[in-house]
């Protein structure tokens, strides 16, 4: 029997009960110029979203308004672009209040702006990667929580979505900057929705790690590096077509998909992928050996 239409435990009034509505909410994503972020946007327009989108390719955050408009078939009046570095906190700050003067409210905030990093190890990192790294994936997620979440309580109706990744649960080598803003987003997210329970605040939180999703972050990791003048190495080469070829499978619009799906079923916590959900559950059977067991996939793979 299809368990959607099962009359008991997770059935259709208990699931009707809970879902949430994403038409005419005012949406807030930032690194929407591509990737996951894109995705998103297109997900929350043909929902009925009214949309504040922020990224600093503004080239392709204009490409993603358009893609907006034209599957709207006109004008959307209800959309809003800037340029914004999440690393900025006074330019988020900012952001917020101006999102809010032009829509009276704000009801949901997609923190998704993210890098990479240049992919190698702790020892060979320099600060600077991490500085960076960190700056972005972490602090952005703080500073867009902390500049929207009154705004968001304000609404009534307020909804956090902060993007970790597989890599918020499971780490891997040479992604230590990534890893650690990562399972740091996971911590700040968790706690934030104990402190909305607890608080009684109308936010809802999610937290929502994707697996192997088509975008151009292993690419970017070896731009990065190439950009800083670091010598690439060809481990380093063959771990971006790895990642590209065998393992980032997942499309973006799927991705957004199952993310939207989850933030309309109020989900506290959303796995991307079905490669995310085995490897959650492998870290969670096997904490002390699945470090040495990922060692071995990769050193294999790479082979």
């Amino acid at each position: 029997m299809n368990r959607l239409n099962h009359p008991a435990g997770n059935g259709p009034a208990r699931r009707r009960s809970t879902l949430t509505s994403i038409h005419g909410k005012v949406a807030v994503v930032t690194g929407a110029a591509s990737g996951i972020g894109r995705a998103l946007t297109l997900g929350l327009a043909s929902r009925g979203a009214r949309l504040a989108l922020a990224d600093v390719d503004d080239a392709g955050l204009a490409e993603t308004a358009d893609l907006v408009k034209a599957a709207a078939g006109a004008d959307v009046p209800d959309l809003h672009t800037s340029h914004l570095d999440v690393s900025d906190r006074a330019a988020v700050e900012a952001f917020a209040a101006e999102v809010n003067a032009r829509f009276g409210t704000v009801h949901q905030l997609y923190n998704n702006a993210g890098i990479a990093g240049a992919g190698t190890t702790i020892l060979d990192s320099d600060w600077t990667v991490f500085e960076r790294v960190l700056s972005v994936n972490l602090w952005g997620v703080l500073h867009g929580t902390k500049a929207f979440l009154p705004y968001l309580i304000a609404s009534g109706d307020g909804h956090v979505i902060n993007m970790s990744s597989l890599n918020g649960f499971m780490a891997q080598p040479e992604l230590g900057p990534y890893c650690a803003s990562k399972f740091g987003v996971r911590g700040f997210t968790e706690t934030l929705r104990i402190e909305m329970l607890q608080g009684n605040h109308p936010v809802r939180v999610t937290v929502v790690h994707p697996g192997g999703v088509k975008t151009n972050i292993a690419n970017a990791a070896l731009e990065e590096a190439r950009r800083r003048n670091l010598e690439i190495t060809d481990d380093q080469v063959n771990r971006a077509r790895l990642y590209n070829e065998k393992l980032l499978r997942l499309p973006a619009e799927k991705a957004a998909t199952i993310i939207l799906r989850g933030v309309e079923e109020n989900r506290p916590r959303i796995l991307v992928g079905t490669d995310a959900k085995i490897t959650d559950a492998v870290v969670r059977l096997l904490p002390r050996q699945y470090p040495a067991l990922a060692h071995r996939l990769l050193r294999r793979a790479l082979r």
